[in-house]
């Protein structure tokens, strides 16, 4: 199962640019290579997630995830519910790489989490456990502007 959502050029340009955690409060690091992205754990560095995106034919444009795999070895990555992973990549390149709120994936991810786990678990320790956070550029973990120094979150490039 993939995405459906549609990124536009803009969206795309900014997902090739990658993102590069900082601290240990961000899960995810995030870099492509041409139309294929990356996913790959900041502690581990392992890869979790790969996707490649295709142009969208039509006026409107975009573009559009037209092939995913998922790591499937259990000693690297748990997962086996392509849902979930289809959930995450969404989840990881909007909320993490785009920095964009996400309400609605952020809803499916606890609803899923707790559907095969603990059904009481508070939904921000649900979000934290599998995304991480994101800081913006100019914020560290207190939310306080300036006291951390993450001026370039962008991922290195892989040349």
């Amino acid at each position: 199962m993939l995405p459906r959502r549609v990124w536009t050029d803009e969206e795309w340009q900014r997902v090739q640019l990658g993102y590069r955690a900082k601290m240990m409060e961000e899960k995810w690091h995030v870099f492509a290579e041409g139309a294929a992205v990356f996913l790959h754990r900041s502690w581990t560095g392992r890869g979790i997630l790969a996707a490649t995106f295709a142009p969208v034919d039509g006026p409107d444009g975009g573009w559009r995830i037209a092939e995913a795999v998922a790591e499937r070895d259990p000693d690297r990555y748990g997962g086996t519910d392509d849902d979930y992973d289809c959930l995450m990549l969404e989840l990881v390149l909007s909320a993490i790489v785009l920095g964009e709120p996400a309400a609605e994936l952020r809803k499916r991810l606890v609803a899923s989490m707790r559907s095969t786990g603990n059904p009481e678990a508070p939904a921000a320790l649900v979000q934290h456990s599998a995304l991480g956070q994101r800081f913006a550029p100019d914020q560290g973990v207190d939310g306080q502007s300036g006291s951390t120094d993450t001026s370039s979150n962008t991922a290195p490039s892989a040349s």
